[in-house]
Parts: structure tokens; C-alpha cells; sequence
């Protein structure tokens, strides 16, 4: 039951006498309390403020040019007026297909390996330093090195540009966050319930597969989420390695279009269709990623009940 701030509120404690409490606003300790409360909501407010500005203008500007004909239509030549971005959405959904079948398996693989077979060994810190070290770097350098590894020797099939090594140069961004997730998921399992699978017999295999596995798939499963989210929406890495394709996707060997990479193209173009464009594929674009972020955030709300 709240009791309203003026009024007086009478403590007995053992071995002190009996006093009266009043809130007094006026005593310097609580006029700072009042100064760095408001301080601290300016900086939550501006930290926040970007991100709303953001979605607005996107909705204001994107929002308004959907039409059943931009998800199924193709982009159309430079000048003209009408089409679609419907090969870039399947593009972008395959090369973020591609990464994830690349990255998760691996990332999991990797959280597994330094949370339960060397977890405190010198080999497991130094694979959680390349780690960290690995989310830091920008984006634009995994493109330039699956260019130089990939693109440009050719390896598949004598093809340069191709969907899939636009996935792998994704896949190389989504590994820190999936392996970070899977370590620090593995490594919240209470201890006893490894050691209750070992003493009823259990191998160190079944345990993790059957135990402690799917009691961390919640955080595990939302690293996945928040890492093809980001995957999705890159676009200095698809430059260097899935170039751009004004039709159809035609495979996985050959150059694809993506909606990170289209809006780069057409924003830059002279005419107001492709603008428009753009900005249709920036709102559907940030629609998937929010959208991706909010089944993260329900999966690992989940977790907590």
C-alpha cells in the first residue's frame, strides 16, 4: 500500500528510539536524486529516439509503395516505371538459407566444443579471443576475403560471383554470435544434471544430446534468430561476392539479387522509380529484421518462465 510522500512514517528498531521519517525534496541528496533520474530518462530517450526516427521515415517513404506487384514482379530497366523486387527478396532468403545451413551447424558445433569437452583449456580461451575478436570486425573485410578465397580463384565450378559465396561470407559473420550463444547457453546448465546422466551411465554424447543440449536450446535458438537477422541485412559483403542479378534466381553458382545490395543500386540511380523502389525494399527489409528480432526476444522471454 503506497503512503503519500508527506506523511510521516514511524520506524521502532531494537536498541534505537523511536523517530518519525519525512521525504523531505527539499534536502540536497534528493534534489540530485530528482537532477540525475531526469538525466538518466534524457539519455534513455535519445539512446532510443534514432531507432523510432528511423521506422518512421522508412514507413513514411516505404510504406506507402506496397503493391501486390512488388513482391512478384521483376526490377525494371533503368528509367522505366513499375516492376517489383520479388527476385531480390527470394535472393536475399536463399543467400541467408545458404549462411544459415553453413554457420549454424558449425557455430553449434564450436559453443559445444568449448563448453564441454575444453571448457577451461588454453586452446578454449583462445577460440573465445578469435571469437570476440571476429564479431568485432566489419563486415566489409569477410567480403573481401571470401572474394579473394572464392571469387576470385574460381573454385566452384569456374564461376566468380555466385549466391553461395555470398552465403559464406555471411556464414563467416553469424559464426561469432552462434558460437557465443551456444557456449554461454551450454555453460548456464546446472552441473548436476551432467553428472546425474554420468551416473546412471550415460556417455558423454547421449548427455549432451539428450541433457544439457535441449535444456540451453532456448538461448541457443535465439542466437540463431538474432544472427540470420543480421546476416540479412548486410550489404558490403554481397557486393564483394553475390555481385547483383536484375533477373530470376537461376542457382546457386551464379550472381543473385539481394535486397540490401538493390537498395545500394537503386538509391544511387537518377530516376524516381528506382528511388521508389528502394525505399519499398528498405521497408520490407527492416519489416523482416524487426520481425526477426522480435521472435528472438519471445524466445528468450520464453526462457525466463
Amino acid at each position: 500500500m503506497a503512503f503519500p510522500a508527506a506523511n510521516p512514517v514511524t520506524q521502532s528498531v531494537s536498541g534505537f528510539k523511536r523517530g518519525t521519517l519525512f521525504f523531505k525534496s527539499s534536502l540536497p541528496r534528493n534534489r540530485f536524486n530528482v537532477l540525475f533520474n531526469g538525466i538518466a530518462g534524457v539519455f534513455a530517450t535519445i539512446a532510443v529516439l534514432p531507432l523510432f526516427l528511423v521506422l518512421a521515415y522508412v514507413l513514411f517513404k516505404g510504406g506507402s509503395l506496397l503493391r501486390p506487384g512488388l513482391f512478384t514482379q521483376l526490377p525494371p530497366a533503368p528509367g522505366l516505371s513499375g516492376g517489383g523486387i520479388g527476385n531480390a527478396i527470394l535472393g536475399t532468403l536463399l543467400v541467408t538459407l545458404l549462411a544459415s545451413l553453413i554457420a549454424i551447424p558449425v557455430g553449434v558445433g564450436g559453443g559445444i566444443y568449448l563448453a564441454e569437452y575444453s571448457r577451461k583449456g588454453w586452446f578454449a580461451q583462445f577460440v573465445r579471443f578469435g571469437n570476440d575478436v571476429l564479431a568485432g570486425v566489419p563486415s566489409i573485410i569477410s567480403g573481401v576475403f571470401v572474394y579473394g578465397a572464392i571469387v576470385a580463384t574460381r573454385v566452384f565450378f569456374n564461376q566468380s560471383y555466385s549466391a553461395l559465396a555470398g552465403g559464406i561470407a555471411l556464414a563467416v559473420l553469424m559464426l561469432p554470435t552462434v558460437i557465443k550463444t551456444t557456449d554461454e547457453g551450454l555453460r548456464l546448465v546446472s552441473n548436476d544434471l551432467r553428472l546425474g546422466a554420468y551416473g546412471v551411465g550415460a556417455s558423454r554424447f547421449v548427455t549432451i544430446t539428450r541433457i544439457t543440449l535441449p535444456a540451453a536450446l532456448t538461448p541457443i535458438a535465439t542466437g540463431m534468430v538474432l544472427a540470420i537477422a543480421r546476416a540479412a541485412g548486410e550489404t558490403a559483403p554481397l557486393i564483394f561476392t553475390a555481385l547483383f542479378s536484375p533477373f530470376w534466381p537461376e542457382g546457386v553458382f551464379n550472381p543473385i539479387a539481394t535486397m540490401s545490395v538493390l537498395i545500394f543500386n537503386f538509391a544511387i540511380m537518377p530516376y524516381e522509380a528506382q528511388n521508389q523502389l528502394a525505399w519499398a525494399a528498405s521497408f520490407v527489409l527492416v519489416m523482416m529484421i524487426l520481425l526477426a528480432n522480435l521472435v528472438a526476444r519471445r524466445i528468450a522471454a520464453r526462457s525466463k518462465t
